[in-house]
């Protein structure tokens, strides 16, 4: 097959790497970028989240790192913390074909010194926001002069967020020649302005910029009142009853709002927005990703960054009014090959118009019907998230938990779900019926020679 990631012209052990982590075909726009990329050519690709286009970055970056020279070789600058640790997280899988590649991130919202800290002993690779990066480069954390790669992921985002002036300060302190590869889910005209002011010749690729009907089944109720809105939330709650949720409000209050109604009708779940810090964001990702929640209410922030591959359902509490928020929010469902649904509650009928013209839909607004709702219902997870007080920077790893798991604690490997390892914690799903036994063992054995703190979240 033409797509067959064999077919690139890679290293055995990063070809063998990717097939490891599920990588046989390519998506779209990793086939139309590919061949030009790994050949250091200047790149203009769109393409919306969810295509696969961190591996289209990633792959040539990496394809080209110089291992034994220990410095940084490539920046890649993304909008908001959430979507930089993704893209580091996905990066170290693709970079597991070579020991001792380092992956820095550089974010606002974390503490600077510690940063400082970790650039003093070196990188190969920086991912992080404009803003912070900037301020590193004028305190002189780090030295540019080896840097032969930039890539600006969700450039559009970066432009509309205020980043420009900083993304041109920034690119000063490049080197001139270097290949520059950057991503858009548009292509506006200040993106083509910043696109010609920093490139070399570039070549320019587009994937599907909007969601297939085959993939994505959009629908979309009327719903003009508060009332209505949560009648209509529970009533798609329970004839899903899905084990992964996404609902979209636009405002923080409706966010909190929402998940008091849903508490209130035992409907657990998990709310993320802007108000909280981001140790409190890194848990709350972490957690719903390892399915110890069903239901994740959020406004946009959570939108672009949130790379979770099997949320079933998306809700769109609220229609969004920048319309390429539509796109990004209903892409969270249906990723990694699968299908899913996206169901919007409208009432601004303007907005409903917007989207259709937007997203090239032709769909009717329908009316739920009002049925009874089953009083009993409740939203149940089989996954009990478990906090280690451990991660990265003390060399904890996902094989080290499972291994005294299943030895030393009885548990077996359908026992334990997924771990989510950050850099100074770990986040272990268990089933449901061992959490307790799970938790006490890990209170009493150690791991790697060592005690660590453990309990349920």
């Amino acid at each position: 097959m033409k797509n067959n990631i064999t077919n690139l012209k890679l290293s055995p052990q990063m070809l063998e790497n990717l097939q490891s982590i599920g990588y046989k075909n390519l998506t779209q726009i990793q086939e139309k970028s590919l061949p030009y990329t790994l050949h250091g050519q200047d790149l203009i690709a769109k393409a919306k989240t969810g295509s696969g286009k961190t591996a289209a970055f990633g792959i040539p970056l990496l394809s080209k790192l110089d291992i034994k020279l220990f410095r940084i070789q490539t920046l890649v600058l993304c909008p908001t913390r959430e979507l930089a640790e993704q893209v580091a997280m996905e990066l170290r899988k693709l970079a597991k074909f070579a020991h001792n590649i380092k992956i820095t991130t550089l974010c606002g919202g974390m503490p600077y010194r510690p940063q400082v800290h970790s650039l003093s002993h070196q990188a190969h690779i920086i991912v992080g926001t404009p803003g912070r990066v900037l301020k590193h480069l004028q305190e002189k954390s780090f030295s540019t002069e080896n840097i032969n790669t930039l890539v600006l992921d969700e450039a559009d985002k970066m432009l509309d967020m205020g980043f420009s002036e900083d993304i041109h300060s920034i690119i000063d302190f490049l080197p001139k020649n270097r290949q520059t590869m950057l991503f858009s889910a548009t292509y506006p005209d200040n993106i083509k302005k910043l696109a010609q002011s920093i490139m070399t010749n570039p070549v320019i690729v587009e994937a599907d910029t909007t969601h297939q009907a085959q993939v994505i089944e959009q629908v979309f109720y009327e719903a003009s009142s508060s009332s209505d809105k949560l009648y209509s939330v529970m009533k798609l709650l329970q004839d899903n009853n899905p084990t992964s949720c996404v609902i979209f409000c636009n405002t923080k209050i409706a966010c909190d709002e929402l998940a008091d109604d849903l508490e209130r009708n035992s409907i657990p779940v998990l709310v993320l927005h802007s108000d909280f810090e981001q140790r409190d964001r890194n848990e709350i990702l972490a957690i719903f990703s390892n399915k110890s929640y069903p239901v994740l209410i959020a406004t946009d922030v959570a939108a672009r960054g949130l790379d979770i591959d099997d949320i079933e359902l998306v809700i769109n509490y609220d229609l969004p009014f920048d319309m390429q928020n539509y796109t990004h929010r209903i892409g969270r469902t249906a990723r990694a090959g699968k299908t899913g649904k996206a169901i919007s509650l409208v009432d601004n009928i303007k907005l409903f118009d917007e989207v259709k013209e937007y997203a090239n839909l032709s769909n009717n607004l329908e009316i739920m019907k009002k049925e009874p709702l089953d009083k009993n219902f409740t939203l149940e997870s089989i996954w009990r998230s478990i906090y280690i007080n451990a991660g990265k920077k003390t060399k904890l790893r996902a094989g080290d938990i499972v291994g005294v798991l299943t030895a030393s604690i009885g548990l077996t490997k359908d026992d334990i779900g997924k771990i989510n390892t950050l850099e100074m914690c770990t986040y272990v799903a268990v089933k449901e019926n061992v959490a307790t036994k799970a938790v006490e063992g890990l209170n009493t054995h150690k791991i790697k020679g060592k005690f660590f703190r453990a309990f349920l979240k």
